[in-house]
């Protein structure tokens, strides 16, 4: 394996997010009876005539300048021909010599080694039908029209990735970025993110490219990495072994762990690409690129250096509450009505108190499907219940359980408290009697304690809150017990 080096570069196919098709006004809701959002411009019915969805244009360009892509102005649509029982047509309308975007960059970070792939083009086209096999008898082919012609972008990668690692860290990386835009809802079940991956292997120095092969559709980020490891591993075999490598077009099975032939791969010349005559160029006005630029958010990579530098966040808890949208707006929600309710805090403590509540307790019982995340309690009930634990009103084991409750019944963390008797004892004689009766017995701690074994204090600690039944402010406990233990004899 140290004799090669691997050469990866990825086509990621993202569903823009429209409600509508590419070039006619189908409806692209997912799941709908087969053969239902159809007309005669997707099914490339004899005299329909596409036109072009602004919003998907709109859209496309906004996630090219978020990656550091030019936009051209004049753009062109192609004709890509080719028999696919999938496209109805007999070609598929997507760009080529004058793609709407070209040269950008998405800089990917593994193990410590920062790699900058190059992003050679962000490209629009429509996306093809759907073959069912196995229908009827189990011997017939169906095609379900649905989803052809829905707006896809095709992002292009150069020949940049180095390891399958690094290939999976670039497709979560370009998922979360085009989330964060909104203009892919990255529902990696429903295929409206997959990739293709083209996966070559040189001798360690040599410059020129081995030939490649393309593991085709993708969409897991896990299957990605099997596809490509065992790939690569099997490239190596057949050079080592003084065979050759045919181009080709493989799948991953993962049943049987391997990739497989599909068919040998066709070159750009056997496509027979031409400007659609039925869709004039595609023109973008300097003003609609500036507008579109200036209203991109906080990309994630930003979102996640804000977080270190303001909130003293660790690089992987920030990683985690920029992976999506959604739950990047609700932790800052929340931090929000936490300084509000306890405006001793400062705004570092309050983010590390909320990024280390939210990815324990709350993120556990969320749920996504694509952008949609349905959280269990509003930010602001992660903000009362916070802000109970920092008044020392309830400890933070209980607001696990209060956690609970409020999901159950929606009621509000102090309501439940309240209902419940769960403020903590702050009666620093309660809790000094409960801690002299502890003491009293387990005299062979305390010597224990005297003799320097402090590690022991973590058992006092447990059993007077066990005798006060969790009721106990935990604080309070230990100041008391460190006072009894300096007094004893």
């Amino acid at each position: 394996m140290a004799e090669y080096e691997t050469v990866i570069g990825l086509e990621v196919h993202a569903q823009l997010t429209t409600k509508s098709k590419l070039f006619c006004g189908c409806s692209i809701e997912f799941g709908a009876p087969p053969n239902t959002h159809v007309c005669p411009v997707c099914l490339g019915l004899p005299g329909s005539l596409p036109v072009v969805n602004a919003g998907a244009v709109e859209r496309a360009m906004r996630a090219a300048l978020a990656l550091g892509c030019t936009v051209r102005e004049h753009s062109v649509f192609a004709r890509k021909n080719y028999f696919y029982p999938d496209l109805a047509k007999n070609y598929q309308i997507s760009q080529y010599e004058l793609p709407l975007n070209e040269n950008g960059r998405l800089v990917v970070e593994v193990e410590g080694t920062t790699r900058e792939v190059i992003i050679q083009r962000i490209h629009l086209e429509e996306d093809a039908a759907k073959n069912i096999h196995g229908a009827g008898s189990g011997e017939s082919t169906l095609v379900d029209y649905n989803r052809a012609g829905t707006a896809l972008m095709e992002i292009v990668s150069g020949p940049d990735l180095r390891s399958s690692s690094e290939a999976e860290e670039y497709l979560k990386r370009l998922r979360e970025i085009l989330m964060c835009l909104g203009v892919n809802d990255g529902n990696l079940e429903e295929g409206s993110f997959r990739c293709d991956a083209n996966v070559s292997i040189r001798p360690v120095g040599q410059k020129k490219l081995g030939t490649r092969c393309e593991l085709k559709n993708i969409n897991s980020f896990r299957f990605v990495r099997k596809a490509i490891d065992y790939e690569v591993a099997r490239q190596i075999t057949v050079v080592s072994g003084g065979g050759t490598i045919r181009q080709e077009t493989r799948t991953w099975n993962e049943t049987q762990g391997k990739t497989l032939p599909m068919r040998s791969k066709e070159e750009a010349m056997d496509y027979r690409y031409f400007p659609d005559p039925d869709l004039p160029a595609l023109a973008v006005t300097p003003e609609a690129i500036e507008a579109a630029r200036a209203a991109l958010p906080e990309l994630p990579e930003a979102k996640r250096a804000r977080y270190l530098a303001e909130l003293g966040l660790t690089a992987a808890d920030a990683s985690v509450l920029t992976g999506h949208p959604e739950i990047a707006r609700y932790f800052e929600a929340s931090v929000a009505a936490l300084l509000a309710r306890a405006n001793k805090l400062t705004r570092d403590a309050a983010g590390k108190r909320v990024a280390n509540f939210v990815q324990s307790e709350v993120l556990r019982y969320a749920k996504a499907d694509g952008l949609r995340v349905e959280l269990p309690v509003t930010s602001d009930h992660v903000a009362e219940l916070l802000a109970l634990v920092e008044s020392g009103e309830i400890s933070g084991k209980q607001a696990k359980s209060v956690l609970a409750d409020v999901m159950a019944s929606g009621k509000s963390p102090a309501k439940v408290v309240a209902e419940q008797g769960l403020s903590q004892v702050s009666d620093t004689a309660a809790i000094e009697a409960a801690a002299r009766e502890v003491l009293a017995a387990n005299a062979p701690n305390v010597a224990l304690y005297k003799a320097g074994k402090t590690n022991v204090m973590g058992f006092f600690v447990g059993q007077v809150m066990k005798a006060m039944k969790g009721a106990g402010n935990p604080r309070l406990v230990n100041e008391v017990l460190q006072k009894l233990l300096s007094e004893a004899p």
